[in-house]
């Protein structure tokens, strides 16, 4: 289907545009063959969602859905055989959608673009959750669900898009089967093939294997940084932070627990434009909303979550604790020094850091060796390539690195507040 045939989704609409693309699985985790195979659909899509906008200050939203046939399987129990190649897979990707929007002009996050967030699809049909699953249980829990739950989650898209036929086929025939014993619910929206390409491969032929360089499984895991005005950069390092805390074994009741560190307000002053930064509170509410997007996948009325927020005196003791579903929370930490909880809570077992900050993962185990605790594994996430936007042109790199600096971000909105964009 040609980019011109694609359904008018959102045009006029008052919410924001809302659709889903489902991915079939790639060819290979390349950052060269990932956009021969996808490339001509993200553009299509993405110009269609931005279009949608109408010229509005309003953000459209973008759910990406890879397949990854087993992910969910035994085979990749604990998570961290599935770390290094899906958090590549991620980089990669979000590159990808970096680069086109830069090529094309459109914005990501801020007001008049685009919000993406990537999860991945286990399609195999041994892994698809059971209609009468509890919505609070682990199925419905991201950044890895079946497909089923993603049929069944109820959001709210305009549309669907998909690469190829047996996609639409298969979510139609899951759809059908689903709503058909479930009278009431709302069916899908439309689905689309954009492409003609016949780029899905079997489930044996995909290009994820183990990996047995982590050892895990992990069930309390943590993160930091300043995540400001949130970005793609941000959005891969808060999505492989989701991958690596493992799922609860069948018949087991774990309390898991998943610590994001962001940095204070005062130790931010001296950063350039500090006046156009945003403050804790909202950097701390932007992380959580994008790791319900792509963690929560209950149906709407019961994805209520409890907040609970403490303001202490102790270090690291101010903090938004969500109850996400029964075994798994979400804290936000306001950190004051670059080693945060992981240091005042021995109960984490794993760090993840970016291949630039590498080196503090070394710095928290050193401080926690003096305290005789346990070192943290340490899971390193790549970091999104300038490099591999270069082949579209020196306009569409200095834009590229525009969209995944929050220092430019910053610029941007005093210009915007200057009235000199």
């Amino acid at each position: 289907m040609s980019n011109s045939q694609l359904p008018q989704t959102g045009v006029g609409r008052i919410s924001q545009p809302y659709a889903l693309l489902l991915l079939p699985p790639p060819a290979s985790l390349a950052f060269s063959d990932l956009k021969a195979t996808y490339g001509s659909t993200l553009s299509k899509v993405l110009l269609k969602q931005a279009k949608s906008l109408n010229g509005a200050n309003r953000i459209a939203i973008l759910d990406v859905g890879v397949t990854v046939p087993g992910a969910l399987s035994k085979t990749f129990q604990p998570r961290a055989k599935l770390f290094a190649n899906l958090q590549y897979l991620l980089a990669n990707l979000y590159t990808l959608i970096g680069a086109i929007c830069a090529a094309e002009k459109i914005e990501l996050d801020g007001p008049g673009g685009i919000d993406v967030r990537i999860f991945f699809v286990d399609n195999d049909p041994k892994s698809q959750a059971s209609p009468s699953a509890n919505s609070s249980g682990p199925s419905v829990l991201g950044p890895i669900i079946d497909l089923r739950t993603l049929v069944t989650c109820g959001r709210s898209w305009d549309a669907i898009y998909t690469l190829n036929s047996k996609q639409t086929q298969d979510l139609v025939v899951l759809s059908d089967n689903t709503f058909s014993s479930a009278p009431g619910r709302s069916q899908l929206p439309p689905i689309s093939t954009v492409s003609d390409s016949e780029a899905s491969l079997t489930p044996s032929e995909a290009p994820i294997a183990a990996d047995i360089t982590h050892s895990g499984p992990h069930y309390s895991v943590a993160v930091g940084g300043t995540f400001d005005h949130l970005h793609i950069g941000h959005k891969l390092l808060l999505t492989a932070t989701a991958l690596a805390i493992d799922p609860v074994p069948e018949g087991q009741h774990i309390e898991r627990l998943l610590t994001i560190g962001v940095t204070g307000d005062e130790l931010l002053v001296n950063k350039k434009y500090a006046e156009f930064l945003e403050s804790w509170d909202e950097r701390s509410r932007s992380c959580a909303a994008f790791l319900a997007a792509i963690m929560d996948f209950s149906l709407p009325e019961k994805s209520a979550p409890q907040v609970e927020q403490a303001s202490k005196p102790e270090p690291n003791g101010r903090y938004t604790l969500t109850k996400v579903s029964s075994d798994l929370s979400l804290k936000l930490v306001q950190i004051s020094d670059p080693f945060g909880p992981t240091i005042t809570d021995k109960e984490i077992t794993a760090l993840v850091v970016s291949k630039e900050t590498r080196s503090g993962g070394k710095a928290v185990n050193d401080k926690r060796a003096e305290k005789q605790w346990p070192a943290l594994e340490i899971f390193e996430v790549d970091v999104l390539q300038t490099g591999e936007v270069a082949e579209t042109g020196a306009s569409s790199v200095e834009s590229f690195e525009s969209k995944i600096s929050s220092t430019d971000i910053r610029r941007r909105r005093m210009d915007m507040a200057k009235g000199n964009l």
